[in-house]
């Protein structure tokens, strides 16, 4: 592992002037403080989450680094109420937060373990990072801690955590639920497929279908990556040729479009079509009908990543994967058919 000394010796300058550009003090110019990072980052250094600081000053500074707000409905609510959580530990625990927004679309802009270098932050919260996005890997190779919202990660790393809900069971619970009313006639409203959480969630929807005896077929699932418009574009599509019992689907935003489709080709939900949601946002309480959904308590979420970065910035951690608890929520979008009947059979 490469150490300041090796940054000094590449960038022709002495160990306190690495220590200082990384300190942001004034009396390094920017031409060369950027050439210490770039050598740094080419070296993989990364000086701010080592034992012992240069300056033996703790490190108390977290990074929240978010796609999600960017890209929100402004019916989704999920990312903030994560902030809320994120602050309100970061706060109780006299920690500072560095938040860095980024376009999922954008991605390339700036590497992630750039950012934390060049802000002297110790550790950072990534939330809705795709798991293809090459930065993602970049941080799983560093020994900056890390905690990952909605993703567990497939290796194991003594500077990486995650906290989520567990998707699969989830997943598998309310596809049960479908199951169990007797529908078999389902079509999955998936995310985006590059995600971890739409990955868990059909392993869960398989599982159930497997535990009666059925498989889920490949027809039967459409991406609409978690998006309101692409899934009410998707199930109008699906109406034009088919008439399914149920339509399940990975999000809120994505069962409020799959409504709007439904609605529009003179159906009744659930009378003629049954529709489950995933998150539990504010508005599936209000929609007509009320959504049946999983409740997530993001806020909690944002807590629970708070807390377990403290924990491995500060080398406390015992457990470095949080489950938080989630909730089948049963409301009006639902009806139970009759197992007799060839529509619920088929």
């Amino acid at each position: 592992m490469a150490t300041i000394k090796d940054v000094a010796k590449k960038a022709g300058v002495s160990v306190s002037v690495v220590s200082k550009a990384f300190n942001n003090y004034t009396d390094v110019n920017e031409k060369t403080r950027l050439r210490i990072f770039d050598i740094a980052k080419e070296l993989n250094y990364s000086p701010n989450i080592v034992a012992k600081s240069l300056s033996s000053k703790k490190q108390r500074t977290m990074g929240l680094i978010s796609s999600c707000v960017l890209n929100n409905n402004e019916k989704d609510t999920n990312s903030l109420d994560v902030f809320k959580g994120v602050y309100t530990a970061s706060e109780e625990n006299q920690y500072e937060l560095s938040i860095f927004l980024i376009d999922s679309q954008k991605q390339k802009q700036k590497s992630y373990a750039q950012f934390c270098r060049e802000r002297n932050i110790g550790g950072a919260i990534l939330q809705g990072i795709r798991i293809d996005d090459p930065y993602f890997k970049e941080l799983m190779d560093t020994n900056i801690p890390v905690v990952y919202v909605d993703i567990v990660p497939d290796k194991e790393n003594q500077f990486i955590g995650s906290v989520s809900i567990d998707n699969e069971k989830a997943s598998n619970g309310i596809a049960h639920y479908l199951l169990k009313k007797n529908h078999r006639d389902i079509v999955v409203m998936a995310g985006t497929k590059e995600t971890y959480v739409n990955e868990e969630r059909m392993k869960g929807v398989e599982k159930a279908y497997a535990t009666y005896g059925l498989e889920l077929e490949d027809e039967a699932v459409h991406y609409a990556d978690f998006s309101e418009e692409k899934a009410y574009e998707q199930a109008k599509k699906v109406l034009q040729q088919k008439r399914p019992t149920a339509f399940l689907c990975f999000s809120d935003l994505m069962a409020f479009g799959v409504i709007q489709a439904v609605n529009e080709a003179g159906l009744t939900i659930p009378g003629d079509i049954s529709i489950t949601g995933f998150d539990d946002l504010v508005f599936s309480n209000y929609s007509s009908p009320k959504l049946t959904t999983v409740y997530q308590d993001f806020e909690e979420i944002g807590r629970e990543s708070a807390i377990l970065l403290q924990k491995l910035m500060e080398n406390k951690v015992e457990n470095r994967h949080v489950f938080v608890e989630h909730k089948l929520i049963e409301r009006d979008s639902v009806r139970e058919l009759n197992p007799a009947s060839e529509k619920g059979m088929k």
